[in-house]
């Protein structure tokens, strides 16, 4: 999410929100990454302390070692000078030479003690039995690789690899320590190899001289490597004495021929040592091909420990094995994960109560905020009662909704005036707009009025100078048409079609100025007033229009429902539903239904009345014709003249009904076609009713 979308997103946080987060936020987010950074730190400093404590391990068991050797070295040199090995060598007595080589070996806790001849030739050693050693069979040396360091300063005890058979030369007993099997071990480097039948030895040689430093012979001792558990187990108890590893931790020594255990203490399983296993790639390539030490946990046959090695050289500097010390790793691990969780759990444990405070003291805070904003919004609702109350805070937020509840009291005081205020003028108002709307009600209907009856009086006028204008020509064609039928007798019968035809013509012209006259002056032309059924005018009109009925598929469906009878005349109804019957019928040149429908009904006056409607299913009334279907003279038929609807409308709203024109989709039916409405009253009609 982009800076901008966070800053909005910050801007329409509630405030209860804002001040959560800006007091959990150094709780979630900056405590957190404290902690972390203190276990990252207190583990890594608890890595050093096991990583120091196992490089001060292998400078003991680095110490110890060369010792060891140094030992073997000063221990051949003391035998070489001491005086009893001189009275033997002189005496020349192969049993009491061997015997104190045998003591000597014993006494120094070397594996093998041996004195040569000046020419290479064995002349004692202390693992020979009494038998060889009193024939004095020799052996010479077993190649010119072994022959004593001259040069000045040279050590004389030195680390060296044997092969099998130069060590056999120089003790053949030591046989069964060699042809180490090798153990598939994890993580090793590949090899071909399946025993290890080479040697690792401390070796040391000297000249046993005459007074005069003469060499008379050469000393050579040593100590194998292979397999000396002695050895590996006192350099495991100097470097971890008993009691000085915590937490039930476990000390190992080792060492390697190249890669291969070849003494150790390590444990393969149960009481069996791990001798023949070897170590992992990683370890081997950093020690033996690179010269490192290392320092760091690694995997040794089983587990894994804090380990150290560091490569061994022989006496040409050559790395031919190592020295490893280590300690189990894994209560040292739990120790630490238990210590890494007891700072998380102390951690969470005070964040989880800070988190507590900060919440109850950031409540004090946004409740009262939310109170007040609560309020208000009640108060724009419409409860004016609404009030924030007493609050246990002291602070500014405390006064400020103290303020904020007298602010409503006299915002409401002042409301309630201005209620009383405004009242008091909708009821003048009201008072005046009921007077005004009864004065337009009197002016519009008597406005109504004078135009109607201004309509009628010129209508009526203009119809009567019509009629009388026409009626005087309509006269004189008349008596000139029966006169020609008279005067011509028998020789007017083949013209009788056309004189019979202008007979038709005259009466038509005589019709529509009687209707013109009808509506311009309804009075002269009011019929008798009666409760009329409105069912019954309907069933007698369908007979009258029957005859038409019966040369169409026109289906006739009465739906009516009425129960109350109007006040009107009762030919000029039927005239009325007549004009709409036909009007349908023709609407349905293909047939149709014809629905005839009447219900009772309470006008917008509460006047009681009565509902007709004609339907058909022809194509219904365009726009066009809906807007002039009651004008005069207007009409859709080839054959009308415009003037029964209008003339219908009139009579209708002579006795203070009304007609209307639509279409049967327009209101929500499925069926196509048009639909007239006929609102007739139960009572009859006043004067200004029928007017308006």
């Amino acid at each position: 999410m982009s800076a901008r979308g966070l800053r909005l997103r910050w801007q329409h946080l509630s405030v209860r929100h804002k001040l959560m987060a800006l007091s959990l936020l150094p709780l979630v987010v900056v405590l957190p990454m404290l902690v972390a950074a203190l276990m990252l730190w207190g583990s890594s400093a608890y890595d050093r302390l096991l990583i120091t404590k196992v490089r001060s391990d292998l400078a003991v068991a680095r110490g110890y070692f060369g010792q060891v050797l140094a030992e073997v070295g000063t221990g051949t040199q003391a035998l070489a000078n001491s005086h009893s090995l001189h009275l033997e060598l002189a005496a020349q007595e192969p049993l009491a030479l061997q015997q104190e080589l045998a003591q000597a070996r014993q006494r120094l806790g070397f594996d093998f003690v041996n004195l040569y001849a000046l020419d290479g030739q064995l002349l004692s050693a202390s693992w020979q039995d009494t038998a060889s050693a009193s024939t004095g069979t020799g052996t010479p040396m077993a190649s010119p690789d072994l022959t004593p360091d001259h040069r000045p300063g040279a050590p004389n005890a030195q680390l060296q690899l044997l092969n099998q058979s130069n060590l056999l030369a120089l003790a053949p007993h030591l046989a069964p320590r060699l042809n180490i099997p090798l153990i598939p071990t994890q993580s090793a480097a590949p090899s071909t190899r399946s025993v290890e039948d080479q040697a690792l030895v401390m070796l040391a040689s000297h000249a046993v001289t005459d007074a005069q430093g003469k060499p008379l012979a050469w000393l050579r001792a040593g100590v194998l490597l292979n397999q000396n558990l002695a050895l590996i187990d006192h350099i495991n108890h100097i470097v971890y004495p008993e009691g000085s590893l915590p937490l039930g931790s476990v000390g190992t020594a080792t060492l390697f021929l190249d890669d291969v255990r070849v003494t150790t203490n390590v444990r393969l399983f149960q009481d069996r040592r791990a001798i023949g296993t070897r170590v992992s790639q990683a370890v081997r390539e950093a020690v033996l091909v690179r010269g490192e030490t290392w320092l760091d946990r690694a995997f040794v046959v089983n587990d894994w420990y804090v380990s150290a090695y560091e490569p061994l050289h022989n006496g040409q500097g050559v790395r031919v094995g190592m020295l490893y010390v280590g300690y189990l790793e894994t209560p040292f691990r739990q120790t630490k994960y238990g210590i890494l969780g007891l700072i998380v759990g102390i951690f969470a444990v005070a964040m989880v109560l800070a988190a507590w405070l900060s919440l109850r003291w950031a409540r004090s805070i946004f409740q009262p905020v939310e109170l007040m904003n609560r309020t208000m919004r009640q108060v724009q609702d419409g409860d004016v009662a609404a009030r924030v109350g007493a609050l246990p805070q002291q602070d500014e937020l405390g006064a400020l909704a103290n303020h904020l509840d007298q602010l409503l009291v006299a915002v409401d005081d002042k409301t309630r005036t201005l209620q009383h205020w405004g009242q008091e003028l909708d009821a003048k108002v009201t008072e005046r707009t009921r007077a005004l709307a009864e004065s337009h009600q009197s002016l519009a209907q008597a406005q109504a009025q004078l135009v109607k009856s201004e309509k009628l009086a010129a209508i009526g006028q203009l119809t009567a100078s019509v009629a009388h204008e026409i009626n005087n020509p309509i006269a004189v064609m008349q008596g000139n048409l029966d006169l020609v039928r008279e005067t011509l007798g028998q020789q007017a019968l083949p013209i009788a079609p056309e004189l019979k035809l202008m007979d038709q013509q005259i009466e038509r012209m005589r019709l529509i100025v009687t209707q013109l006259l009808q509506y311009a002056r309804p009075n002269d032309y009011a019929g008798y007033v009666e409760a009329v059924n409105v069912n019954d005018a309907l069933a007698s009109s369908l007979v009258l229009v029957e005859h038409l009925l019966n040369h169409t598929h026109i289906r006739v469906q009465r739906h009516w429902q009425a129960s109350q009878a109007v006040h009107i005349n009762r030919q000029e109804l039927q005239q009325v539903l007549i004009n709409l019957m036909i009007n349908a019928i023709q609407a349905m040149p293909e047939g149709g239904v014809l629905v005839l429908r009447t219900v009772d009904q309470t006008d917008a006056q509460g006047r009681s009345g009565v509902l007709i409607e004609v339907c058909d299913t022809g194509a219904g009334l365009s726009l066009a014709t809906l807007e002039r279907v009651f004008s005069p003279f207007y009409t859709t038929k080839n054959d009308g003249n415009g003037l029964g609807l209008w003339i219908s409308v009139g009579l209708v709203e002579r006795y203070g009904g009304g007609i209307r024109a639509g279409n049967r989709r327009d209101r929500g039916e499925d069926s196509p076609g048009a639909v007239f409405t006929v609102d007739l009253l139960c009572e009859a009609a006043t004067d200004a009713e029928a007017l308006i």
